[in-house]
């Protein structure tokens, strides 16, 4: 790992940070000596934000690797898309990876430093920014390609990030690099809850009232063509489908249409007992209604499966869309933006890149990633899996025009 100081804007003090009590900031670095490529990830792992004193002070008690690195590793391992196996990550096992740590609470937003009115300092923009310029003195000044990588809240921030760090790369004379992005499990929907409750965590409030509250306490920094187009309503920009059609850069986005996440803070709650029947056809509906956001994104990878975060996992070379895999869409995008550099969003044709599933039901791609049953631990096939949660193989069957039996035989076979 690399300690750097965080250097504040002039009416700010300058200091180094590890956190948000404020100490260094640290992030980890693989080096391939003479690859132009260069990948950097922003951590999410479901780490969410807080979005005032009082659960932040919780988060910090709870979930401190959220909020400090004094309990961080010397090293890491990556894995997936930053794994350096070419089985595992046969396109960019050899690019030179760095890995940043979430720890700023404000999904790669914030630019607000500790002060003697708030215990906390956010400023997951300032980290990104600052490792960037810190990389410019090891290597990155010499790219070609930087893909700016990141999941679940990493994901979200990579939306808000990727065209400031293009303009501060452009700012300091490197405009030869080609930034890019690749959002995956951060598109999420600011929809009616299925059950609406109080907003006392980021888990149990509505999306959009704890984004306004956090953007407050954070003082947050969003892309300015978003800021512009959203003014007095930030919050906007913090949801992928009105975030992207205003990011100049190319970005390609991976999302699991029946996101765990998702369905966490619209207060659906897979706890291992069967969903009841509204419950069921919420799932289905979110399924719709992300599959209906996406349908205008070229590059886009969003399989039917019932999960969070994807391109870290050691399975993402397995799960398919239409027969293709996330690496070999990825590669083909690569390719197709460096075949024709002048069209920035817009992949060439017959690229195997706009792959969204059309089943309509969680797991119903064969391929999606093993589901196992929360209280016993056992594995479950995908029948076992819908019966588990509340599938009515008869009604279903009807609605589709079809027999029983020959439904349940497409489940059996993966069709």
């Amino acid at each position: 790992y690399i300690n750097i100081c965080l250097k504040f804007p002039s009416e700010y003090h300058q200091s180094c940070w590890c956190d948000l009590i404020l100490l260094y900031c640290r992030y980890y670095l693989k080096e391939s000596k003479g690859s132009r490529r260069w990948l950097i990830f922003l951590e999410g792992k479901c780490g969410w934000f807080c979005f005032n004193k009082e659960n932040c002070d919780s988060r910090y008690e709870t979930m401190r690797r959220l909020m400090s690195s004094s309990k961080w590793p010397q090293t890491k391992t990556g894995t997936g898309i930053l794994s350096s196996l070419p089985e595992e990550n046969p396109h960019w096992w050899n690019a030179n990876m760095v890995f940043i740590p979430y720890c700023s609470s404000d999904i790669w937003s914030g630019a607000t430093p500790k002060t003697d009115q708030n215990d906390y300092a956010f400023m997951g923009s300032l980290i990104i920014k600052e490792v960037v310029k810190d990389l410019l003195t090891k290597g990155l000044d010499n790219a070609k390609i930087l893909l700016l990588a990141g999941s679940s809240a990493g994901g979200t921030g990579v939306l808000l990030n990727v065209d400031p760090v293009s303009e501060l790369l452009e700012e300091l004379g490197h405009i030869n690099i080609q930034v890019r992005g690749l959002s995956d499990s951060g598109w999420f929907l600011d929809n009616k809850q299925y059950r609406c409750t109080d907003c006392v965590d980021t888990i149990n409030g509505a999306p959009t009232e704890v984004i306004k509250r956090g953007i407050k306490y954070w003082g947050d920094v969003v892309p300015e063509r978003c800021r512009q187009a959203y003014e007095g309503k930030e919050w906007n920009c913090f949801f992928g489908y009105k975030v992207y059609p205003i990011i100049k850069r190319p970005v390609f986005i991976v999302q699991w249409l029946f996101d765990e996440a998702q369905l966490t803070v619209d207060n659906i709650h897979l706890t291992g007992q069967p969903v009841q029947e509204g419950q069921w056809r919420y799932i289905q509906n979110l399924g719709t209604e992300l599959r209906n956001t996406l349908k205008d994104v070229p590059a886009i990878f969003a399989p039917a499966c019932l999960s969070h975060e994807f391109i870290t996992r050691n399975y993402w070379t397995d799960v398919q869309v239409k027969g293709t895999s996330l690496p070999r869409a990825l590669h083909c995008w690569d390719r197709s933006l460096q075949e024709n550099s002048r069209n920035n969003k817009s992949p060439s044709k017959g690229c195997p890149v706009h792959l969204i599933d059309s089943c309509p039901w969680p797991h119903c791609n064969p391929t999606c990633p093993t589901i196992r049953d929360q209280s016993t631990g056992q594995e479950m096939n995908v029948i076992q899996f819908l019966m588990h949660m509340g599938f009515d193989v008869q009604k279903m069957a009807h609605q589709q025009g079809m027999d029983p039996s020959k439904l349940l035989g497409m489940l059996s076979s993966g069709s």
